[in-house]
């Protein structure tokens, strides 16, 4: 059996991270977590930049130019969309999963969907550096590992040990 390997080392790679401007100290601890596990494997500090959006609608666009720049292996997408008391949660949080999805699908470039959809704001606290992770420094994390399997996809895979 062949396989192709997971690697999870981010030096000599290039990161866009899009993050929304909305729901800001959320956000700003979703960047801190990214940017803290892309560094800790690797990423050189001039190898991320950073694109703030207003809110999680504008991800998407912000990704596609990104991805589309040719300049970047992954772009990590942060933000946060809390439920409130009307359908405006649920057309938010489908736009930017579908307008991501379109992203990687347009452009092959491997985008981490890092966008917490949660009931409350005590749910978000807990997803972004809290008791219950840190889905900033998972979505760094599966970038890293995309943009490498992005590109030993296009060649034959290795042989695996026994």
């Amino acid at each position: 059996m062949k396989t192709y390997p997971a690697r999870r080392d981010a030096g000599g790679l290039r990161f866009a991270i899009v993050v929304s401007r909305f729901n800001h100290l959320i956000c700003a601890r979703l960047l801190e977590g990214c940017v803290r596990e892309l560094r800790a494997r690797g990423a050189a500090s001039d190898a991320l930049h950073v694109a703030w959006v207003p809110g999680a609608y504008e991800i998407p666009q912000a990704a596609r130019t990104l991805a589309a720049s040719g300049r970047y292996d992954a772009v990590v997408t942060l933000g946060v969309v809390i439920r409130g008391g009307t359908p405006h949660f649920d057309y938010v949080c489908r736009a930017v999963t579908e307008g991501v999805r379109e992203v990687v699908r347009d452009t092959e470039v491997p985008v981490a969907l890092g966008v917490l959809t949660t009931d409350d704001v005590d749910q978000a606290l807990a997803r972004s550096g809290g008791e219950h992770g840190d889905k900033g420094a998972e979505a760094a994390l599966a970038a890293i590992e995309m943009a490498h399997l992005a590109r030993a996809l296009r060649k034959p895979p290795e042989e695996s040990a026994p």
